[in-house]
């Protein structure tokens, strides 16, 4: 006999969310901790490798919340489509598509935009801006409007679908939607970060639009996190640490909407998210610096477009090992060409041959 649900929104007091401040606050305590620590240090550095970080940062956010929905973008068109919407001069910028420039908009407005409030029409503009033809995938959908029909989230072969979610009916949105935008909007003594997670919970309960409501509704608890770091810069990724927990998260979220209105678990897992994300930053940080030292200590030393390409690719972690098969493959040039350009940079100290060997010899850089 199949089980039937009340779901979350369904209840009698929705959506008046209860929770265990004791049960939460070690781990809230924790994540301010590592806030302040993260802030702290970031603001100790110069304006370039804040910069730097900022933009990896973003660049990660915008792949990983893709990617979350199943969506992989190109890295190169999504750090190139930030970079110029933040007029930031680097070098090997590419022409993007209007699908990148549409999310990396969305998330830029989310967070550089943090202290303005957000309204009906501003979540009209995400949404036509992740869908710029008008279709998701090969189906055509209601854009920079709400959805005009039932919505459920359902996995499964055809007749023995699993419905994991049912939305509240598409008359409702408008005010459901009018109901979390006014508590958003409004000051109260709920801790920022707590706020961000039930403001995710909460959009994606409601379920508003056709498609991409998970992209808006993490655009939306990093708005609210960028107001709780007081940072218009972005230097950790809750989307990314999402992706690594993407099983767990779902579970949660299908636990939590068929769930009562106590939302303790729902919070313990988000301030555990974010609690590793911003572990996760430190590694970032040290890469981003040595990216920026190393460039700092060759600033002058002459390099072709071949070799900072490729001392570029190794900075920002390489995939795999380099050999100088593949260093003629990246840069489109012979294998005579990749091995002299090797050799410069092993006589000019900027790499070497790792010692392990094997049947194809690999380079590493040495910062």
């Amino acid at each position: 006999m199949r089980r039937i649900f009340t779901y979350i929104h369904q209840q009698k007091d929705w959506p008046r969310f209860t929770w265990d401040d004791q049960q939460l606050l070690s781990m809230l305590g924790k994540v301010r901790h590592l806030q302040g620590k993260l802030i702290g240090k970031m603001e100790g550095l110069g304006f370039s490798l804040r910069e730097e970080a900022s933009l990896d940062t973003l660049t990660l956010d915008v792949l990983k919340t893709s990617e979350i929905e199943g969506e992989v973008l190109d890295m190169k068109q999504v750090r190139s489509s930030i970079a110029k919407h933040l007029g930031m001069n680097i070098p090997g910028l590419i022409k993007s598509d209007r699908n990148v420039d549409g999310i990396v908009q969305m998330m830029l407005d989310a967070t550089q935009q943090s202290n303005k409030p957000l309204t009906v029409q501003r979540l009209f503009n995400w949404h036509a801006a992740l869908f710029p033809t008008g279709r998701s995938g090969m189906y055509k959908i209601v854009v920079g409007k709400w959805r005009t029909g039932p919505m459920q989230v359902v996995s499964g072969a055809m007749g023995k679908e699993i419905v994991h979610f049912q939305a509240p009916d598409e008359k409702k949105v408008s005010k459901e939607i009018t109901e979390f935008i006014k508590w958003f909007n409004k000051k109260d003594t709920i801790d920022p970060v707590i706020k961000a997670g039930i403001a995710h919970l909460w959009f994606i309960t409601i379920h508003p639009f056709d498609d991409g409501n998970g992209r808006i509704a993490r655009a939306i608890a990093d708005m609210q996190l960028a107001k709780s770091d007081g940072s218009l810069q972005r230097f950790y990724s809750m989307s990314a640490q999402i992706k690594i927990e993407r099983k767990k998260y779902y579970e949660t979220l299908e636990k939590t909407q068929k769930g009562k209105l106590d939302i303790t678990d729902w919070l313990s897992w988000f301030l555990n998210c974010l609690m590793s994300a911003l572990a996760v930053t430190d590694k970032t940080l040290v890469r981003v610096m040595a990216k920026v030292q190393f460039w700092e200590t060759h600033g002058n030393t002459q390099l072709s477009s071949r070799q900072r390409e490729i001392i570029n690719k190794l900075l920002d972690g390489f995939d795999g090992k380099l050999t100088s098969s593949k260093w003629a493959k990246i840069t489109k040039c012979s294998a005579d060409t990749a091995l002299r350009d090797i050799q410069d940079l092993i006589a000019k100290d900027i790499l070497r041959k790792e010692l392990s060997g094997g049947r194809s010899t690999n380079y590493l850089i040495n910062i």
